[in-house]
């Protein structure tokens, strides 16, 4: 099945990347029928009504499913790694997993200073589309460290970081159905400060085994024990 993604059905008009990809490269004419979701959960079927490159005009929509709300909720806050490609795969295949919610968060050691939202924002959508998942996650824009932990909300945060002495394994901390928050930082690691931040904000520490793993790996360790517990 290939997905259009149309965040607002009441439009009725696809973007005109979207409108492009389905009429010049798919070659899709006026009355094929397409398979389209809002992003929001809903599956629709709509037929072209103007095969148009540039605006792709749809009717006839009619909802084949809407997915039931998960139980849980994994929101990843992670500082952006140097090399803005190894941040984008990490959305891409986190997305393909299931995850609600990415921050990226601007940490003290942290190399990249800003990222392109929109950029990143399209990146979610092809991974949405491409794994059939009918429910985009919020990804938010670069946010400091200190600010976010002022606001962030969840049943279970944890923390990660490089430490020979931890001894809790995030796999054995995670209780199911839950709303679970998991701080990944920098390629240099969080500074002393900011773990101590994080601890008396109610964040655990854990850690994701014994390898050193790069920002966007753990971060995709993460995300899976998340989804592993709740199989």
């Amino acid at each position: 099945m290939q997905l259009f993604y149309l965040p607002d059905i009441a439009q009725a008009t696809l973007s005109e990347a979207e409108s492009l990809h389905c009429v010049k490269v798919l070659r899709h004419q006026t009355g094929d029928t397409l398979h389209v979701t809002d992003g929001a959960g809903h599956l629709y079927q709509a037929q072209i009504l103007e095969a148009k490159a540039k605006a792709c005009k749809l009717h006839n929509f009619q909802l084949v499913r809407e997915e039931e709300p998960k139980g849980f909720h994994i929101h990843l806050a992670i500082a952006p790694t140097k090399n803005i490609e190894r941040m984008e795969w990490f959305v891409e295949k986190t997305i393909e997993l299931g995850i609600d919610q990415i921050t990226f968060l601007k940490c003290q050691n942290s190399e990249r200073k800003g990222i392109n939202l929109e950029r990143m924002e399209k990146k979610a959508v092809g991974a949405m589309k491409q794994s059939l998942h009918l429910r985009l996650p919020q990804l938010s824009e670069e946010i400091p460290f200190s600010t976010f932990l002022k606001q962030a909300e969840a049943e279970q945060k944890f923390i990660a970081y490089v430490d020979e002495n931890h001894t809790k394994h995030l796999k054995n901390c995670l209780k199911e159905n839950q709303r679970y928050l998991v701080l990944i930082g920098p390629e240099g690691d969080f500074t002393s400060e900011e773990i101590q931040y994080a601890l008396a904000s109610g964040f655990m520490p854990i850690s994701l085994g014994n390898s050193r793993l790069r920002t966007e790996t753990a971060g995709l360790a993460a995300c899976m024990m998340c989804q592993w517990v709740n199989e």
